[in-house]
């Protein structure tokens, strides 16, 4: 095993061992033959970004362990990642792209995706409870990805709401990143970018994953058994304010009864054929002036739109309730290189519940604009 090699004890990785109730149930529904479907929901590293075949990516390999322990059992893989996404959107999008399937196992990993800060333990306190209370009764393990330059990520963050909620937590911090720093290998061993696993860092990973569910099964075979912990989310008091565990996305498909004016923006009509084609189901402008209004009910507003790394593109301004002096600047052209980025701002958090209005307009643009700005949702929650 790769673990083997590298002197990595998987063990220092359980950061949480939480209640085994639901992962067990799994288990025992596959080991009786029955049909299971397993789920990924996450971000680039999830989505296998860096692995060579989506066969080698961390997810399929740990959805293989299922297929190989248990062969009896109809297996259904669901690998819901997007590259540079957060929990914040993984909340609006977790019923379409994951519970939609009926998953009854799924791995959240956003930790290098989040901040480590109460904002996204916030909107991750809300994916968590939002999977949690689905009708499935999904199994839930926590994964925490690092940063192998720094070992930076939001792991402070999400271990709490997995401690508050009873919920296993495995991190590459204390296996993988801990390895590096004392020397057993280099970063350039797993990752390319200090980032993204290669298929060896996959591996790795995987193998720090399978360890605990090998742990879980082990225990389940030897008759210890977890007791079914009953914890109903919706009467356990959160966390946090919890305003975003009822996020709802709008696009131009289902946009009817909260669009209240579009002067300049143009209807994308092209079909979104997987959930990584992100650059649908939206609307562009291209002409300074053109804006698009939204009543949105919540207390918190996000916008999506294309950071593209084709420039010079276009400048836009989102007012909320016409409060100018709070107007948040959606800047189409991005910085980086590694491709155009799907971005998610908030513009308004913690408002009064109830309707609010959002005004979008393009504020700057050029004659040699290569693309048009491209507004992509806007996402609401909370209270209203």
């Amino acid at each position: 095993m790769r673990v083997e090699k590298y002197g990595i004890d998987c063990r220092k990785g359980v950061m949480n061992k939480g209640n085994l109730y639901r992962i067990e149930r799994v288990m025992k529904k596959a080991m009786r033959g029955e049909a299971i479907t397993v789920g990924f929901l996450g971000g680039s590293i999830t989505q296998g970004c860096l692995s060579s075949t989506p066969e080698t990516c961390y997810a399929y390999l740990v959805y293989k362990w299922w297929c190989e322990t248990f062969p009896d059992s109809k297996i259904t893989y669901v690998n819901a990642g997007i590259g540079g996404t957060t929990s914040q959107f993984g909340v609006a999008r977790a019923d379409s792209d994951l519970l939609s399937k009926d998953i009854d196992f799924t791995v959240v990993e956003f930790s290098v995706n989040d901040d480590d800060n109460e904002h996204f333990l916030e909107t991750y306190e809300g994916l968590i409870r939002k999977i949690y209370s689905y009708k499935t009764n999904p199994a839930i393990l926590i994964v925490n990805s690092v940063r192998y330059d720094d070992g930076v990520n939001a792991q402070a963050q999400h271990i709490k709401i997995g401690k508050a909620y009873e919920l296993p937590c495995v991190s590459m911090r204390p296996t993988l990143y801990e390895k590096i720093l004392d020397g057993a290998y280099t970063s350039r061993d797993i990752t390319e970018d200090d980032l993204h696993p290669n298929d060896e860092g996959h591996g790795l990973m995987s193998e720090v994953i399978i360890s605990f569910l090998e742990m879980v099964y082990g225990e389940l075979e030897a008759g210890n058994e977890a007791a079914d912990n009953h914890l109903e989310v919706q009467k356990m008091a959160p966390v946090t304010e919890n305003a975003y565990e009822d996020a709802v996305r709008i696009q131009n498909y289902n946009s009817e009864a909260v669009l209240t004016e579009n002067d300049g923006f143009a209807i994308d009509g092209q079909p979104q054929n997987d959930i990584r084609e992100i650059f649908r189901r939206g609307w562009t402008a291209d002409k300074k002036g053109a804006h698009i209004g939204f009543d949105i009910e919540g207390s918190c507003i996000g916008v999506q739109y294309r950071k593209s790394v084709v420039q010079p593109t276009c400048i836009a301004r989102a007012v909320v309730d016409g409060d100018m002096d709070n107007a948040k600047i959606l800047d189409g052209n991005f910085e980086e290189n590694w491709g155009d980025s799907l971005h998610l701002d908030t513009i308004a958090e913690h408002l009064p519940g109830g309707k609010h209005h959002v005004d979008i307009e393009l504020i700057e643009t050029h004659e040699d604009d290569k693309v048009p700005f491209y507004l992509v949702s806007v996402i609401g929650s909370g209270k209203i």
